[in-house]
């Protein structure tokens, strides 16, 4: 093993053990005020099984994992343990990963706009794999690291049918303006970066963005450039109700390259997928803090919008903690799923109290008063519930963590780790021979033998909810 994960920092648990039981287990306690804190509830077997699900669908594709999407511990340490590199947007999150002994040339400083300080902080401690888009940029770097390996960035103004979701990169007629001015400054460069976005892995897209950065690669080979990586980006789905699972898109990246960069090229390919990671192997626990009953014919005071429901009333809900699902965009019900293949979310009654029954009232759902984005989702169906009830979120590995924290103040709610023995099995597994190991870390993972499949919903039937943004 490399150390980076052991037993201790996790729960293991035997075959057939679910996250139901671990929930269970953790709400079925006598209530107390000081046990009513949110908190996540991580299974790191999804994530061994994501893996070994990625490597098999792109051999040639290694992924490095965006910090920024989830910082957890557990699944830094696991990642670190499976061989996956991780991409790092800011000096906190290189310290992060080389602080639980990571080697600097596993890193990609990918952020293409850096401070001077976090590029010498990078430079100290061998981190040289950077992006770039701008000659502002390029100066920088080489005035404070002139060792770096520098992976030029382009846009989707230069890929038609890419949408406009790529924030940073350049346009294709920019490009060799850029790579004259890398070599005037003496830095290198290395390779081309793109990111489509999180709906950005369209065929055509795709392979355009190939196309062009192949383009590139020849304008960098004429200059005298040692041109051998491409960063295809992130956009990988991380759950499973999406127009085109990984296997779809798998197919149409490995034909691309294929044509573009094929095997023997002399060209490695890395990639950056964040929310296909760990989106579905965390779930969220709040609790209701307070409650209120709104009669239908009286407006919602503060803006809030109350439906009519079966009952002639609205019941706002406030869950002790405010829940979002990138920084700055607020939290829809419909970016959340447990053990149902619909948008949702489902309650759980701890203290042992049997499931609600008919009616539903209409309801929203808010988190702590007083901050600014506080309303989580509205016209919701929910049973009659109670002040210390819990609500369960799941889906909410990605950008979930730190971004409720960030914006709200609060502490991060802490992250119970459990992973299956079959899992931990097959994560051991990888430091044997591949050709070896393969087909046993197969065999370890298959639908049928894994007890460490997400739990279905707790106690009440989920519940459809509205569409909302991701």
């Amino acid at each position: 093993m490399n150390g980076y994960l052991n037993e201790s920092h996790f729960l293991m648990v035997e075959e057939g053990f679910t996250t139901r039981d671990l929930l269970e287990n953790l709400l079925g306690e006598p209530c107390q005020e000081s046990e009513q804190q949110p908190f996540f509830v991580a299974d790191l077997g999804d994530i061994v099984k994501k893996h070994l699900r990625f490597l098999k669908a792109l051999p040639r594709v290694k992924p490095f994992f965006p910090v920024k999407c989830n910082g957890s511990e557990g699944v830094i340490r696991l990642l670190a343990e499976l061989g996956a590199g991780f991409a790092c947007a800011n000096k906190a999150e290189i310290s992060r990963v080389q602080g639980i002994g990571v080697p600097a040339e596993r890193i990609f400083y990918s952020s293409p706009c850096k401070q001077v300080a976090h590029i010498r902080y990078a430079a100290t401690h061998g981190v040289r794999l950077m992006a770039f888009d701008n000659e502002v940029e390029l100066s920088k770097v080489a005035r404070s690291h002139p060792r770096a390996r520098m992976l030029l960035g382009i846009t989707a103004d230069s890929i038609p049918s890419a949408p406009p979701s790529m924030t940073f990169g350049t346009t294709l007629k920019s490009c060799r303006h850029l790579l004259e001015t890398a070599k005037e400054k003496a830095v290198e460069v290395v390779g081309i970066s793109f990111h489509l976005g999180s709906r950005g892995l369209e065929p055509q897209a795709f392979a355009q963005a190939v196309a062009t950065a192949q383009l590139v690669f020849d304008m960098g080979t004429e200059l005298g450039f040692r041109m051998h990586l491409l960063d295809i980006g992130g956009g990988f789905p991380g759950t499973e109700d999406t127009r085109a699972p990984l296997e779809e898109i798998s197919a149409v990246i490995n034909s691309t390259l294929d044509l573009y960069f094929p095997e023997g090229c002399g060209v490695d390919v890395v990639a950056r997928p964040g929310r296909y990671y760990v989106t579905s192997a965390f779930t969220l626990a709040v609790s209701i803090t307070a409650l209120e009953e709104i009669p239908t014919e009286q407006p919602g005071s503060d803006g809030r919008v109350c439906l009519e429901g079966p009952s002639n009333k609205s019941l706002p809900l406030f869950p002790n903690s405010c829940l979002f699902s990138v920084p700055g965009r607020p939290l829809k019900a419909s970016t959340v799923t447990l053990g149902h293949p619909h948008p949702c979310f489902c309650c759980i009654f701890p203290c042992q109290r049997p499931c609600p029954e008919q009616p539903w009232h209409s309801s929203s759902l808010w988190g702590p008063p007083g901050q600014g984005e506080d309303l989580i989702a509205e016209g919701l169906q929910l049973p009659q519930l109670h002040v210390g009830d819990w609500l369960l979120f799941g889906n909410m590995g990605a950008y979930s963590i730190t971004a409720s924290a960030l914006l709200t103040g609060h502490p991060k709610p802490r992250v119970t780790y459990t992973m299956a023995r079959m899992a931990w099995k097959a994560v051991q597994l990888f430091q044997g021979k591949p050709a070896q190991a393969e087909d046993e870390r197969e065999s370890l993972c298959t639908p049928l033998s894994c007890g460490w499949e997400m739990a279905e919903t707790l106690c009440v039937t989920p519940v459809f909810a509205p569409a909302g943004i991701i």
